[in-house]
């Protein structure tokens, strides 16, 4: 399982590499196939081998020798790293599903989380396809669980619930904040991957999921504020730390909700 894991996580990251390059620029991730952006060139199977080719042509177009960016196999070696936790037992919020479920739906909220995050990164936008079709996708995979595990539509009208929940809570808060700040306090884009995680992980991840993002973003603002990196008003993107909040409640949703309601005696 784990090698499997790694494999599909190593094929489906060289894949990712596409989206973020394409989907900021407008253009279709399945057509052309895969080329050189500097002189177009069609690239052949054999260099498509993901960290492998990278390593074989020492990080140059086998054509036109221009510089292949370093992204791409850190990319796919975190795609395949992530690929195995989500292997691990006991990992998956369909619970009782078999692992191999479990991994595919994992995997494909991974492949929906990651490329949000690198291009909120990179453009400080998140792009409405992608998130739409991530909360089509929970939705779909919620009922095909829930009929699967016998609970009927419950499982599908908990995850509506909290999509729901996800997008008003944010959109609120960022209208909340243009009003008494003059400018949003979050992005619709940040509403609208609130629902996708509603979607994937019901009203207890989206929790979970929100809280590790508001202290890591809380955390990244403050030291980059006291350090001088980024300016007193300087925006910066919400959406990775949602994107590495869902993917912590994917992973271990049940352990960080029993440390979120029951912090300890020291409060923290």
């Amino acid at each position: 399982m784990m090698l499997l894991a790694l494999l599909l996580g190593l094929c489906i990251g060289s894949f990712l590499n596409v989206v973020v390059w394409r989907l900021p620029r407008g253009e279709s991730v399945v057509w052309p196939g895969s080329h050189c952006p500097r002189c177009g060139h069609d690239l052949p199977w054999t260099n498509n081998i993901p960290v492998l080719s990278w390593v074989l042509l020492r990080g140059q177009c086998q054509f036109c020798h221009g510089p292949i960016s370093v992204q791409y196999p850190l990319i796919e070696l975190l795609s395949g790293g992530l690929w195995v936790l989500l292997a691990q037992p006991g990992v998956g919020r369909f619970g009782p599903l078999d692992p191999f479920p479990n991994l595919l739906a994992g995997g494909l909220l991974l492949s929906l989380l990651l490329p949000l995050a690198l291009i909120d990164l990179r453009t400080m936008r998140l792009p409405e396809p992608l998130c739409r079709w991530g909360v089509i996708s929970g939705l779909a995979l919620s009922a095909l669980a829930g009929w699967w595990l016998g609970l009927g539509t419950e499982l599908l009208l908990w995850h509506s619930v909290a999509a729901a929940t996800g997008l008003l809570i944010f959109e609120g808060i960022s209208g909340l904040g243009e009003k008494l700040l003059g400018a949003p306090a979050l992005g619709l884009g940040d509403a609208k991957l609130a629902a996708l995680l509603g979607a994937w992980l019901g009203l207890q991840g989206l929790a979970v999921a929100c809280a590790v993002a508001v202290v890591l973003g809380a955390a990244f603002g403050l030291t980059g504020r006291l350090s001088g990196l980024l300016g007193p008003k300087q925006p910066f993107p919400f959406g990775p730390f949602l994107a590495v909040g869902g993917l912590l409640s994917w992973l271990a949703c049940d352990a960080l909700w029993a440390l979120l309601i029951n912090p300890g005696p020291m409060g923290f």
